[in-house]
């Protein structure tokens, strides 16, 4: 089990590449998280939902996702709330404080999931959540010691040096633990060094002395993690690539509760494209070529937050010049008429007038939809997913955005076809629609194959773990 020091340190990118390195000497390899936290969330195989990153693992061991790789996932919907989700479905929402008395009654679901891999693999790589130092959470965890503790799992310990102070945060990890989750830890790694590693070579020795801890391997910073889908909303604080050929400028503006937004990681790479991530205290860039609303774990409240940042004057005035607008999920809903919540799903029980730039309507009722989707949009295949609440209807659905195959339509297109909006997720993953629609904002297509990039980069990643993880004695050290 890898445990952090803290919440993005890096536990997801180093349980990812050593599931690729693990699978490349011929293991079954299965990543596994107890408890995630985060509205970044990929369909499964088998019809529910699990964090983005355990979907990423899953991809780097070559397996299909499973809800057991993370059965219990949090979708925070509001600032002391989650939706819980619980091998893959929805169990309702708790606040903070709910959820905390909850704990221990999944702990039988996160010890039956882990069972499960372990049954089908050589190796199950566990990974830990935010920081194996609170203390305060100890009662009742199900995400770090309370865990490894139940399934007698060893922890490795991961520090970051790019952010400070690393040696204190291991060492004051040791300090602060209950004995007997510090005998769990049986070694530590540093994450992200930069320079020359003989200079802390002391340091590495210091942490293993006050710790007792073995020092398995010292990981340089891996530049190319930024090619990888972000786990969740901390991915959105890294800084943008400096793009001085980009013709092309899409503006998404950053919600509260933004979900999905790796959407957009395509765009992202294309050399033509500058995707400006709009803060809070900005307005919308009226040069903007295309402008997309991302999906939302909580569409009502972040449709005011929209409106609370003078987004939907920016917005309309965009859309006044025939700029284009591109709604994806939640955002889709937003570019409707109306939004009605009539069973408090998402929040308190009500309904709000939306942005009224596509002639539809939506009511948050129903099973959520979960599936893997094809189909042609503008003339063009596609492939992706689909993950929400709710029906959207109206007028505007004469108009479809795109025709799922076995299924029929899909989404809305307004009568000028500048704005459109969808619930298919993973469009621009597909080489066929991106080019598409750079070509629609006038961007001439690249030869980048994204998938075929993270692939690579997967595969890059784990020669960089090959090179500075001691892998052998972690297999050693996992009994194995």
């Amino acid at each position: 089990m890898f445990q952090g020091t803290g919440s993005d340190v890096g536990k997801s990118l180093i349980v990812a590449g050593l599931a690729r390195a693990y699978t490349n000497r011929g293991l079954r390899v299965r990543p596994f998280k107890p408890q995630n936290m985060s509205n970044n969330a990929a369909v499964t195989a088998d019809g529910g939902e699990i964090g983005r990153a355990q979907a990423l693992q899953a991809r780097a061991a070559r397996v299909a996702p499973s809800v057991h790789m993370n059965p219990v996932l949090l979708k925070p919907q509001s600032e002391i709330g989650a939706q819980v989700v619980v091998q893959g479905r929805a169990r309702g929402t708790a606040k903070a404080s709910e959820y905390q008395k909850l704990k221990p009654s999944l702990m039988a679901a996160v010890l039956e999931s882990y069972g499960k891999l372990r049954a089908e693999a050589d190796l199950v790589l566990v990974e830990g959540a935010g920081s194996a130092s609170e203390i305060n959470l100890r009662a009742g965890d199900i995400a770090n010691m309370g865990f490894c503790r139940a399934a007698d799992v060893p922890v490795i310990l991961i520090g970051d040096i790019d952010r400070g102070g690393v040696i204190a945060s291991l060492v004051g990890t040791h300090a602060v633990l209950p004995a007997e989750d510090a005998a769990m830890i049986r070694g530590f790694l540093v994450n992200r060094f930069r320079g020359d590693p003989a200079l802390f070579a002391s340091g590495m020795e210091e942490i293993a002395r006050r710790t007792g801890w073995e020092a398995l391997g010292l990981i340089p910073f891996f530049p190319d993690a930024r090619r990888l889908p972000a786990e969740d909303a901390l991915g959105l604080d890294a800084a943008p690539q400096a793009k001085p050929e980009a013709r092309i400028r899409i503006a998404m503006p950053i919600l509260p509760r933004i979900a999905n937004f790796d959407d957009l990681d395509p765009l992202d790479a294309e050399p033509s494209v500058e995707v400006l991530r709009i803060r809070p205290g900005t307005a919308l860039p009226g040069d903007a070529d295309l402008v997309i609303l991302p999906g939302s774990k909580s569409t009502i409240a972040d449709l005011e937050d929209f409106r609370r940042q003078g987004w939907d004057i920016d917005l309309a005035a965009h859309a006044r010049r025939g700029g284009r607008v591109l709604g994806l999920c939640g955002g889709y809903q937003m570019l409707g008429r109306s939004i009605a919540d009539p069973e408090g799903i998402e929040g308190p029980p009500g309904s709000v007038v939306g942005l009224g730039l596509l002639d539809v309507e939506t009511v948050l009722a129903g099973e959520k939809r979960l599936v893997a989707v094809t189909g042609m949009a503008s003339g063009a295949p596609f492939s992706g997913y689909e993950m929400h609440m709710g029906v959207t209807e109206g007028p505007g659905r004469s108009r479809p955005f795109a025709r799922i195959d076995g299924e029929g339509p899909e989404g809305a297109v307004s009568a000028d076809g500048r704005i459109t909006g969808t619930y298919a997720h993973g469009l621009f993953a597909d080489e066929r629609q991106r080019a598409l629609w750079l070509a629609t904002l006038g961007a001439a297509p690249s030869d980048l194959r994204y998938e075929e990039g993270v692939e690579a980069t997967l595969d890059a990643l784990a020669a960089h773990l090959e090179r500075h993880v001691d892998l052998d004695r972690l297999m050693e050290l996992a009994g194995g």
